[in-house]
């Protein structure tokens, strides 16, 4: 059994190969989800499309970072849409608008891709990208969203096979933004051309991919990325809330039920994984039952550790 992950490692290993939290668990004090102010993952939940996908993403960087200050990151949003105010309105067409967009943010101000911000949970969380100047691809193009709708700008979010990219709809056709790349612009023959190479698929399976992401489909790529690096390093508690997320986007998921009892247990909260493992027991395939049975007797002789 493995976890609904894109980690080649952790996929690879699966949550399974790694012992369960020791023989003294924590108390399950923080197990239920508790997400009641996070009002754009609420919209989310009940599909709305009118979400402020920068509020949404700080929402998750609460997760991790409690005392995390929304008027901070909003604040510098609001800041370089100032700052690009007089040069989008001198700009000769939209192509043009968008290299002011990434002189602003890339040139001036550092924002950029760096292999590195894979490796971490802030390379997703956009204050830490804004202050370390580094993130992935999806961080930077929510700044770049974000700074261009301030700006009346109508920038998407595509969520192209492996690398998220900004787009933005022309009279002459589609232009890509690869905020990653120092925001680079890309006409569309360029973008197919250049993802081709990246991934190895045809054009006319790249074409289907390219058009606007919906708000839901942003944040579920968001968490699928948090959740990777968490289950790679062993993670489990900040993994905990993340899991939590997905299983209520996609609360019919066998597969999601099944790593959030599996997280849950491994985080140390035997007592709400023990019904959880149970319930997946039941509905799950033949090569994951007899895991699960011994992670049920697992939940069960740490709880009995309580007493």
């Amino acid at each position: 059994m493995r976890p609904t992950t894109h980690s080649r490692k952790v996929a690879a290993s699966g949550l399974l190969d790694v012992p369960v939290a020791g023989k003294h668990p924590v108390p399950s004090f923080d197990a239920e989800p508790s997400f009641s102010a996070d009002r754009e993952f609420a919209k989310l939940l009940v599909r709305q499309d009118d979400v402020e996908l920068e509020i949404a993403a700080l929402e998750l960087a609460r997760d991790a970072c409690p005392l995390v200050d929304f008027s901070e990151t909003i604040g510098w949003l609001d800041e370089r849409a100032c700052e690009l105010a007089g040069p989008i309105a001198r700009a000769a067409n939209q192509h043009d608008m968008l290299e002011s967009l990434a002189g602003c943010l890339s040139g001036s101000h550092g924002l950029t891709g760096s292999a590195d911000a894979f490796l971490t949970a802030d390379g997703s969380f956009l204050p830490q990208v804004i202050r370390n100047g580094h993130g992935i691809p999806i961080s930077l193009s929510l700044i770049y969203i974000a700074v261009a709708k301030r700006l009346h700008i109508p920038l998407h979010g595509v969520a192209a096979p492996g690398h998220f990219l900004c787009r933005l709809d022309t009279n002459d056709g589609p232009l890509f933004v690869d905020a990653f790349s120092s925001g680079r612009v890309l006409e569309l023959d360029e973008c197919l051309d250049w993802l081709g190479r990246l991934t190895g698929l045809a054009h006319n399976q790249l074409v289907p991919a390219l058009g606007p992401a919906r708000p839901r489909q942003v944040i579920q790529r968001m968490l699928n990325n948090l959740k990777a690096i968490y289950l790679e390093n062993e993670n489990w508690k900040p993994a905990l809330p993340v899991q939590q997320r997905l299983t209520l986007l996609e609360p019919a998921s066998y597969a999601q039920r099944r790593d959030l009892a599996l997280v849950t247990l491994k985080a140390g909260h035997p007592d709400r994984a023990l019904g959880m493992l149970e319930s997946c027991a039941k509905t799950a395939p033949s090569d994951d039952r007899i895991t699960l049975e011994k992670l049920i007797d697992q939940a069960r002789s740490d709880l009995a550790a309580w007493n």
